[in-house]
């Protein structure tokens, strides 16, 4: 995978300068980083939404094993 260092990016920021323009540059990197901050929210909600998915779906299966464990106990008495 390509590493992108310090020098690459100075070189496409001055290129974003160049052709949008030094008035509408600080506009658009204000647009890019609002429009990143919300795909990270977005990511971390799903995650979120998984991880609760996961933890409920673990607890109903050792919810289950303690009944049966339970069941068998009651059984052999």
């Amino acid at each position: 995978m390509p590493q992108i260092g310090w020098f690459e990016i100075l070189i496409v920021v001055v290129l974003a300068i160049l052709i949008i323009g030094p008035k509408d540059f600080p506009v658009m990197v204000k647009k890019i980083g609002s429009w990143v901050g919300s795909f990270k929210n977005y990511f971390s909600e799903i995650q979120r939404d998984i991880s609760d998915i996961k933890n409920v779906a673990e607890d109903s299966i050792f919810s289950e094993k303690d009944s049966s464990n339970i069941d068998d106990k009651k059984k052999d008495e």
